[in-house]
């Protein structure tokens, strides 16, 4: 498994940046990983963090991972997809199934996690399984000229899925994939780009709204809300 956790936290405002910050007595990266421990077959877990914090994220997580399960904090490289790329070079070479996530994704629940991975493990045919839903909102096309937007297009929103993690991939495709990116100096936003790039087929499985990304500070106030609820529901 790799933790995509290397971003800076610019937006988010806060010096502990997004992934360590605190909810609810544990902080968002501690969240993002917990449905994962108790996964079978889960083995290492990569943590790609800023090449400044790993000691700080080592010792934060050193408390959390079982001891069954190996655990490396790796320095992340200049883009998601570079430290993406650093977390599979730090995975053994018996590591056939890799699970990527991104750390600031709190709210991922256990049988998200199962439900993707078991579309990829049921299907030999794909190389890879992703989470995401149907795009509810209108969408533009629009293009920046002199700080200034313009609208250029509207396509049919029916066919266009909003994404998330975690995604799930055949370990000797996802790294072919990200090595023939390289080599040509290709960047994309997620995983599955580069797979779909190279060929691969890939699966998607429709994962809750609620599956969000911590991005700027508010959003702590919404996942803290939506935890609370949850709890409710496993009381009543």
């Amino acid at each position: 498994m790799i933790v995509a956790a290397g971003g800076t936290g610019t937006r988010f405002g806060r010096a502990e940046g997004k992934q360590l910050a605190p909810l609810m007595g544990k902080t968002v990266v501690a969240w993002a990983l917990e449905p994962f421990i108790s996964l079978p077959g889960v083995t290492e877990i990569v943590v790609v963090c800023h090449p400044e914090r790993c000691e700080e994220f080592a010792a934060r997580l050193a408390g959390i991972v079982p001891a069954g399960i190996v655990l490396s904090v790796v320095p992340g490289g200049e883009t998601r997809q570079h430290s993406v790329f650093r977390g599979l070079a730090a995975l053994s070479s018996e590591c056939k199934v890799v699970v990527v996530h991104d750390g600031a994704r709190p709210l991922i629940t256990s049988a998200l996690v199962a439900e993707v991975v078991g579309a990829l493990l049921a299907d030999p045919g794909i190389e890879g399984a992703i989470v995401g839903h149907p795009s509810v909102d209108t969408l533009k096309r629009v293009v920046r000229t002199d700080g200034e937007c313009r609208v250029i297009d509207t396509p049919d929103r029916a066919g266009y899925w909003a994404v998330q993690t975690p995604q799930v991939f055949r370990a000797g495709p996802l790294r072919e994939a990200h090595q023939a990116a390289l080599g040509a100096g290709f960047e994309a936003t997620d995983d599955s780009a580069l797979v779909e790039r190279a060929g691969g087929s890939v699966a998607i499985v429709q994962g809750p709204r609620d599956n969000l990304k911590v991005t700027h500070e508010e959003d702590l106030v919404i996942a803290e809300a939506i935890l609370k609820a949850r709890q409710r529901e496993e009381r009543s």
